[in-house]
């Protein structure tokens, strides 16, 4: 009798093992933030009140699982005062092989983004990225930089640079294979 829950401890345990070293852990860094922390003026936005330098951060990844076929990253402030939150940058169908972003890449005019990625509009109602910029005197907001793995060399239903944020999050929401978030914190 005791062997049965031994031998099903024992297959249990083998299982963990294999689910634990099967799993790939997704990062993501940057030079310029770090988790948690505040962000510099250079990155902040220029317009809207701010006299930021408007640069985007550098940022790798890596720990994309196999079957990643392309990129995306978005930058997210879920704290803004709209209640959907702010998109200050969209980028897809960033080629497989793409595993870093040098800093200033988020320039539409700039040419370091290629392969056929794509920055689309933002909640400024441009292309590109937008830098931090929350209404003077609220708490710090939360500026959430997110890289995901995905499954299709091309987002289906996000075609062109004119696609929303949540076009591309709808399909971002079906075809992620895994993710990672860098937090930083900005406010005025």
């Amino acid at each position: 009798m005791l062997t049965v829950p031994v031998w099903i401890a024992a297959l249990m345990g083998s299982a963990l093992i294999a689910n634990t070293a099967s799993a790939q852990t997704m990062t993501l860094t940057s030079p310029e933030i770090t988790e948690g922390g505040t962000i510099a003026n250079e990155q902040v936005f220029k317009g809207f009140g701010c006299t930021g330098g408007n640069v985007s951060p550098a940022l790798t990844w890596s720990g994309a699982p196999s079957g990643t076929k392309s990129f995306a990253i978005t930058m997210y402030d879920p704290d803004a005062p709209t209640g959907s939150g702010w998109w200050h940058w969209v980028v897809f169908n960033i080629p497989p092989s793409t595993t870093s972003f040098p800093k200033d890449a988020g320039g539409v005019k700039k040419t370091a983004i290629t392969g056929g990625a794509i920055q689309s509009r933002t909640d400024f109602g441009i292309g590109g990225y937008g830098g931090p910029c929350p209404p003077p005197g609220d708490k710090p907001h939360h500026y959430q930089i997110t890289v995901f793995a995905v499954d299709v060399d091309k987002l289906p239903n996000a075609k062109d640079d004119s696609a929303s944020a949540a076009l591309v999050g709808f399909d971002l929401h079906f075809h992620t294979l895994a993710k990672a978030t860098l937090n930083g914190l900005y406010g005025r």
